[in-house]
């Protein structure tokens, strides 16, 4: 998997490259990680990159002529890679996009900077818009590492274990289930007994039912969106009937008391 990072300031990716999951992906030769500064795709000796917007207004927008001299370099690195955009009209980054663009042979991310780039650009030599979300950035940098830290996760061997990310939150439409390790005990709290028990079938079982839980009580509009499985149809009808006891037996205490 290639990436290609077209941005002012690639020293912002030297850290970024150098540590974690990331580097030893490049290590072990999984992923393919570079940067191209835009700047050097300008023709003035100044190296300008941006310029006053047609029609007024304030700020500064990204001039199309090193942009597109800059991805066209790209696309002759990694010929075959998609070119994304990072903006805030973009599509919404979630892990289904994520599952979608591991899927190509490597990604040419644009960091765009101040107001915008030229439209332009966008209509001709972009593949994919994309936003990490409904807030405003300087600039398309960390939405870069982002992207290229989801992906680069789902590139098999990343993580060690054979099906690591398929456990992740999210993979499944869920939020990933509580996690517990050593001391035993912590400050008078112990770990769920189910989880000492070596018993494979029964943790799975607790695993599931904590997975459901954190998301109904933290995220329940995945819930809602989600394709239920039959054993998980069956906790939560577990659940609606403890809860429906619950109600009754309050009801009952409550009349009594009256």
């Amino acid at each position: 998997m290639k990436f290609v990072v077209l941005t002012i300031f690639p020293e912002m990716f030297d850290p970024f490259w150098d540590h974690g999951i990331i580097r030893r992906a490049i290590d072990q030769k999984k992923i393919f990680a570079s940067t191209l500064n835009i700047r050097d795709y300008a023709a003035d000796k100044h190296h300008v990159t941006d310029d006053r917007p047609y029609g007024g207004g304030s700020g500064m927008v990204m001039k199309p002529e090193p942009l597109a001299g800059a991805i066209r370099a790209a696309n002759r690195k990694a010929p075959s890679a998609k070119t994304i955009l990072l903006t805030p009209q973009g599509r919404g980054f979630n892990q289904k996009l994520a599952d979608e663009l591991v899927a190509f042979d490597g990604l040419v991310l644009v960091c765009g900077r101040y107001e915008g780039v030229d439209e332009r650009i966008s209509h001709d030599l972009i593949d994919y818009e994309i936003s990490v979300g409904d807030f405003v950035l300087t600039g398309g940098e960390l939405a870069a590492m982002v992207i290229i830290d989801a992906v680069t996760r789902l590139v098999p061997g990343t993580l060690g274990g054979e099906n690591a990310a398929e456990k992740d939150s999210f993979s499944n439409g869920l939020l990933e289930h509580a996690h517990y390790t050593r001391p035993q005990t912590f400050e008078g709290s112990q770990v769920p007994q189910v989880l000492l028990s070596g018993h494979h079938e029964e943790i799975e079982n607790w695993r599931l039912e904590s997975s459901l839980m954190r998301t109904l009580l933290k995220r329940a509009d995945l819930l809602q969106k989600k394709s239920l499985g039959k054993k998980e149809i069956e906790i939560l009808k577990k659940w609606s009937r403890r809860i429906e006891e619950i109600i009754k037996s309050y009801y009952r205490e409550h009349r009594e008391k009256k």
